[in-house]
């Protein structure tokens, strides 16, 4: 859809106070807490009545903020009644404390914030008792021990807004934040979100709706106050990382879908739009507002809200396969942080100057993103882009775990959904699988169940190729349970080492699986798992079990999987209410004929895109001591080659407790 850029400010206006306006009717009285209709979160309704508050609040002052106050729907007059009996201990509709709910820690930092950017139309305006109930129901996070994650950045935003308004903070407080948060940085742009059996693998959107945004908004709500240099550190970092971020989002406006909490959609707009704010973007003005119109047109187009106008729990459609069980009704309001540009005056240059084209309609690219183990590929005839993964995947290296298909596949794109199969899980991935599917290389058991991968380890990542490795491991029918949890007991597989280089629409896939020191399982067969497209009908899909192909029926995307060195074996594996992108789907997957043979290079070649590649590329293998090397002729004649080492003697990581910690 095209609009001139003042068309573009009012739409962007004009969807917001839709989304306002369509929670009221779910407030209580005093407008304290705004209970949505669904299934409660495992924080309980009271908790999930203050997110809608606080969520909500969060988008109205960004609303507030950009218009310096003309408030056609009385929205700070409603906010503010909410504040005086949300933080009356004596009120009906009080809010939870801390101590009764973790997670208004969170929400906490939400208010703080939206009470900063509204400062004289809202907190200037408050009655004294009113401004003291508010300081004291923040208190209680002084001095509070936060999880080492982005939880930090909670107190750090809360305290830092109290310490402006005459409420109580702690240095030592403000201090840890920010010395953690270094520690997690990863180079590039790019955060951990915390550290995972002390190694940075933590990498999703976080980095951007969390690592990012907080840092940034701490500088701007403690101004002089700030420590000397922090601002312009991370403006520097988030300048780095939006080198990389622009380049993550589709043709069709879709962000990456991969990792947690998806259900926030446009969440992922912040760090672009906080870019803009703080003068911390490479990006022209017009590719920031291109970018994030495109993103905000895509979720709206694809049923982010429901028939009352209510964001709903899903991706494009309501889907508990990719919540959590932090996720209730009003979880999905963090897409208030995808509005933060609403907060720049109208002629500001992302409000006055010409969209451009995204970065992948402009040309071809590839891209290695090494603080998150990533290769990234972009093509402009179909706008699609693909990350093929081989960093962090969320898990302590010292121990076994489930995977999560939202970390432990082998690629991710804007245009397709990982197999979610369940419901929301308690902990901070999605529902662990039971039968690691697309994109998954797996062994499979004398029952036919597949191996996990997670923990796994990068070995190289370098141009276009990269490697890793993972112990095959099955989960014990007796002790696993549909969360994964900590009482998991597995099954110990051999080690599989996998190599990828992509360019275009195709990743060449090579593996190698080798006996373990100890033991472990016998041979078993190997399947290699390719991209799964999904439709809302079971007639939107077309399959060709012979080369492993399915394709959407309006002939927009084509997933293809070809074995080209021992897996003669080609199927497309149907599911159903799986995926987040549609109600059916198809996976191409290709296997041996039996047992694998140890310590020889199985290949299989992965395309993606709106039509069948026009040409594949030339894969060679050969032995170099007890090394495997592929190497790649591309149909362009680019050249491509990575090795497949054989494993150390390392022991297999030990079941260590669980130590999973809350989410936002």
């Amino acid at each position: 859809m095209s609009r001139t850029p003042a068309e573009d400010r009012a739409h962007w206006e004009r969807t917001a106070d839709r989304m306002l306006l369509a929670v009221r009717p779910y407030a209580t009285a005093g407008h304290a807490l705004i209970g949505l209709p669904g299934v409660p979160s495992l924080n309980g309704a009271h908790s999930d009545g203050l997110e809608g508050f606080a969520r909500t609040f969060l988008l109205a002052a960004f609303r507030l903020a950009g218009t310096g106050g003309a408030d056609p729907h009385d929205l700070a007059g409603w906010y503010a009644a909410g504040l005086a009996v949300g933080t009356d201990p004596a009120s009906p509709e009080r809010w939870p404390t801390f101590a009764e709910a973790n997670q208004a820690k969170v929400e906490a930092a939400s208010i703080a914030l939206a009470l900063h950017e509204t400062r004289p139309f809202i907190w200037d305006r408050l009655d004294d008792k009113v401004r003291r109930q508010v300081l004291d129901w923040l208190a209680p996070m002084v001095g509070t021990l936060m999880p080492g994650n982005n939880w930090i950045w909670f107190q750090g935003v809360t305290e830092a807004f109290a310490r402006t308004a005459g409420g109580e903070w702690l240095q030592q407080d403000l201090d840890r934040t920010i010395a953690l948060t270094d520690g997690w940085y990863a180079g590039e742009g790019w955060y951990s979100d915390g550290l995972t059996g002390a190694e940075r693998r933590n990498f999703d959107h976080y980095n951007g709706w969390a690592m990012h945004l907080y840092p940034l908004w701490f500088c701007r709500i403690l101004g002089d106050a700030a420590p000397a240099g922090l601002l312009d550190r991370y403006r520097a970092r988030l300048r780095r990382f939006l080198a990389d971020q622009q380049l993550l989002v589709g043709a069709n406006g879709s962000p990456l879908v991969q990792g947690r909490s998806l259900t926030y959609r446009h969440a992922a707009l912040a760090p672009l739009w906080t870019g803009a704010l703080f003068d911390a973007t490479p990006l022209a003005p017009g590719e920031t507002r291109a970018i994030a119109s495109r993103m905000l047109d895509h979720f709206t187009r694809h049923g982010a809200t429901d028939e009352h106008g209510l964001l709903t729990l899903g991706w494009h459609r309501p889907y508990r396969g990719v919540l959590q069980g932090y996720s209730g009704p009003a979880s999905p309001y963090w897409a208030s942080k995808g509005f933060i540009g609403l907060a720049l005056p109208p002629d500001h240059p992302v409000w006055t100057e010409e969209a451009t084209r995204l970065p992948v309609e402009q040309a071809d690219f590839t891209r290695a993103l090494t603080a998150p183990g990533w290769l990234v590929s972009g093509t402009a005839a179909d706008g699609v882009v693909r990350v093929v993964h081989h960093g962090g995947d969320h898990a302590d290296p010292a121990r076994l775990h489930s995977d999560d298909p939202c970390y432990a596949r082998f690629a991710y794109s804007t245009h397709t959904a990982p197999e979610t199969p369940g419901d929301a899980s308690p902990g901070p991935g999605s529902c662990p699988d039971a039968d690691p599917l697309d994109n998954a290389v797996v062994l499979l058991d004398a029952d036919g169940r597949a191996s996990h991968r997670r923990p796994s380890t990068r070995l190289s990542v370098d141009g276009a190729t990269a490697v890793s490795r993972s112990r095959a491991h099955w989960p014990d029918d007796a002790s696993w349970d549909v969360f994964g949890g900590p009482d998991t007991e597995y099954r110990l597989g051999p080690w599989i080492t996998v190599g990828s280089a992509l360019r275009g629409s195709v990743e060449v896939r090579a593996v190698r699986v080798d006996p373990a020191g100890d033991g472990g399982s016998a041979g078993c067969p190997l399947r290699i798992g390719g991209w799964a497209l999904a439709g809302d009908a079971p007639d939107a899909l077309t399959c060709v079990a012979g080369r492993a192909t399915a394709r959407v029926a309006t002939g927009e995307l084509v997933s293809l999987v070809t074995g080209v060195h021992g897996l003669p074996r080609a199927a497309v594996v149907p599911g159903r209410d799986s995926n987040a992108m549609g109600a059916s789907s198809a996976t191409p997957v290709v296997a041996t004929e039996g047992r694998v043979a140890h310590g020889t290079a199985y290949v299989a070649l992965v395309h993606l895109g709106g039509t069948d590649p026009a040409a594949l590329p030339e894969v060679a293998t050969r032995a170099e001591g007890a090394d495997l090397l592929v190497d790649v002729l591309w149909p362009d004649g680019t050249r491509d080659g990575f090795r497949l080492p054989a494993p150390d003697a390392d022991p297999a990581p030990a079941q260590d407790p669980w130590k999973d910690l809350p989410r936002a």
